[in-house]
Parts: structure tokens; C-alpha cells; sequence
């Protein structure tokens, strides 16, 4: 059996309640503006949770735990598109973190995951009765009980933090620099708060949910550390705003606009410095900007001829698809002729055209 509604109308303890007690296993989707999350379940058990906000990846967990550089994470996810291995498997077996480490981290962003559903006054929801992933990379057999408990105590809290931060999009000022603080957490938030960052951007920076991003600002406020400086009544959807700049950017490639493209994945950096999304971003448009390039050394109605004789064309090594290219360069057909007789994609044969020019195997005649 499956339910839909609206938090609105039934909230998160009730319907977490409701699965609990029919020991039903399927997956329970939820989302809220940009924000898509999934909390699945085994005999009425939570068994994991998944997001689609950048706080709440593996990665940024390991990141602000501190089990890896920001450096390490970018180096493991470039090797992770290239050889299709997990982003933890990559980290354990380069010996940059432990299997322990790995497994605490995970736990906590199933559990983070969870708990901040409890704060959203509103969202669509959907259970899908016998649904299982088979993805899941770590299961925290959380009991609904013990669930509920914790968000109810985070619900109470929240209020008490609204009534200091009535928005996310509160500022600060700084009555105390941090330098003294022995908590890296906080001394971070000081620096942020100087430097003008709302709640919400501290939240993405800091790599903490808002919860725990406004639970520690309010501590710092009440030690008198820092005062609150501007509340913005606007609506804020920074996880959107990321969402909707990195959609952007990956249309402007395919336009080949690539300053457009850089430009909106500068735009996410700004609002969230450590996004690896838009760094990777960053590094396909050089690539694609200098493969652009490339390609238009190659003028389809000029005619390869070769440059070596036969037995300097043996000496070389090529490949079985740069020899399929040579073997129909004759003198008299030009690039798009040639093109139409690959059986690969225009580019990758453009490129190969390219590579046998560099290599000044072939030269092309008007």
C-alpha cells in the first residue's frame, strides 16, 4: 500500500509511525522545493537515507570531519568517472581513509538526512510500498522510536533558535574575533559571519545542516561572540540556486558558449566554494574549449595527403582507429568524405585527423 500527501497535512512523526507499525519495507521520498530526499525502509526499520543536497553527500561529510582534504575528495572523484568504482572504495584502497572512518561518516549523513526532514513545515511525500534500492552503501537500522525522540527534541530546539534567527537569510556582526576559539567549527563560522555570509551560505560553506549551522551561531550569539546584524524576509533556496546554475551551465556546453558555462559554475563556487560539481565543471569546459579548438584545425573540404613514405608509416604506432583513418587517406577525398566512411563519431575522427597533423603524418590541401 502506498501514501502520498503534503507535510502539512500529516507530519513526518505520524507517517514514520505508520510505516513502523504495518513492519512495511519500501522507500519513503520527500522533497521540498530543490531538495529530494529518501528514507528507506526493511520490516518497518529505517534501513538508509539518501539526498540530493551538496551538505549532506558523502563527500562533504568526509570533509567536515575532517578524514580527507578537500584536495583528496576532488582527486577520488575525477578517478571515480574515469573508472566507475565507489568514491569510498577509492579512498579505503589509496590508504587516505579507513574503512571505519568511511562506515562513521556515512552513518551520520543517513542520520543527518533524516533528522532534518523533521524541521520542513511542509512537502510533498510519497511511500512506495515494496521499493529497495540496491544501491545502498551503508545500513543504519535506525528504530522509528528512538527517531521520532531525537527529531521532536530538534523540532523544540528550532523554535527557540527562530525566535533569535527568524530567517536563514539573517547576517552578522562580529563583537569578538574568533582566534582564541579551540573549536575549528566555530572559529569557521566567525570568519563566515565576518565576512557577511547569511545562515544559509554559512550552512553550505560550513558543510552542516542548517540545524546544526544555526545551533552552533546561536551559541557563539549568546557568548557574546557575535550580534545580528540584517533578517531578510526573502525566500531562500540556495540548494536551488545550485541546482538551477549547474543545469545551466551544463546547457551552455552543449551550446558551446563557454564563457557562459564558466560563468555559472563561478556562480556556484560563490555560493558554495567547496562544490565539486562545478569544479569538475570547470575542468570539461577547458577540456571541451581546447577540443573546440582542435577541431577547427581540421577544414572538412581540404584533402589529406600523406606526408611519410610507407616504410617511415611502419616505424610509427598507431592505433587500430588512427590506422583506419590513414588507410582511407588517398590524395583525392577530402575530410568530409572520409568522415562519412568512420565507423566511430565525427569528433573522435576529427580528433584523429588533428592528432596525425601534429604528428605531421598527413598535411591537408585546399
Amino acid at each position: 500500500m502506498s501514501l502520498t500527501g503534503n507535510l502539512r497535512t500529516m507530519d513526518l512523526p505520524d507517517i514514520l509511525q505508520w510505516i513502523s507499525t504495518g513492519r512495511k519495507t519500501g522507500t519513503l521520498h520527500v522533497e521540498r522545493r530543490s531538495v529530494h530526499k529518501r528514507i528507506v525502509f526493511k520490516d518497518g526499520v529505517i534501513h538508509s537515507s539518501t539526498s540530493n543536497d551538496p551538505r549532506e553527500s558523502m563527500g562533504q561529510f568526509l570533509i567536515r570531519d575532517r578524514h580527507v582534504t578537500e584536495q583528496q575528495l576532488f582527486r577520488a572523484l575525477l578517478r571515480q568517472e574515469t573508472e566507475g568504482r565507489l568514491l569510498g572504495a577509492i579512498l579505503v584502497g589509496d590508504g587516505v581513509l579507513t574503512e571505519e572512518a568511511m562506515r562513521k561518516s556515512l552513518e551520520s549523513k543517513a542520520e543527518e538526512t533524516i533528522y532534518n526532514l523533521f524541521l520542513w513545515d511542509e512537502g510533498k511525500f510519497e511511500f512506495k510500498d515494496g521499493e529497495l534500492p540496491d544501491n545502498i552503501l551503508v545500513h543504519v537500522e535506525m528504530g522509528v522510536t528512538s527517531v521520532i525522540m531525537e527529531g521532536i527534541r530538534r523540532v523544540d530546539e528550532w523554535r527557540r533558535i527562530k525566535d533569535v534567527f527568524p530567517s536563514m537569510a539573517t547576517t552578522f556582526r562580529v563583537l569578538s574575533p574568533g582566534q582564541g576559539l579551540e573549536d575549528a567549527a566555530e572559529r569557521q563560522a566567525v570568519t563566515l559571519a565576518g565576512a557577511g555570509k547569511m545562515l544559509s551560505e554559512m550552512s553550505l560553506e560550513m558543510r552542516r545542516s542548517e540545524f546544526e549551522t544555526a545551533s552552533l551561531v546561536l551559541d557563539l550569539y549568546n557568548r557574546g561572540l557575535l550580534a545580528v546584524d540584517r533578517v531578510e524576509e526573502i525566500p531562500d533556496d540556495a540548494v536551488g540556486s545550485i541546482h538551477d546554475l549547474l543545469a545551466t551551465a551544463r546547457q551552455r556546453i552543449t551550446e558551446r558558449r563557454w564563457d557562459a558555462a564558466n560563468q555559472a559554475f563561478e556562480k556556484v563556487l560563490a555560493l558554495d566554494h567547496l562544490n565539486q560539481d562545478a569544479k569538475k565543471g570547470l575542468i570539461s569546459v577547458a577540456e571541451a574549449r581546447k577540443k573546440d579548438r582542435i577541431l577547427r584545425t581540421v577544414p572538412l573540404d581540404h584533402v589529406p595527403v600523406l606526408k611519410m613514405d610507407v616504410l617511415s608509416l611502419t616505424r610509427q604506432n598507431f592505433d587500430a582507429r588512427e590506422g583506419f583513418v590513414l588507410s582511407r587517406v588517398n590524395g583525392e577525398w577530402d575530410v568530409r568524405s572520409i568522415l562519412k566512411l568512420c565507423p566511430m563519431s565525427e569528433e573522435d575522427a576529427l580528433l584523429i585527423f588533428a592528432r596525425l597533423l601534429e604528428r605531421k603524418v598527413i598535411e591537408l590541401r585546399h
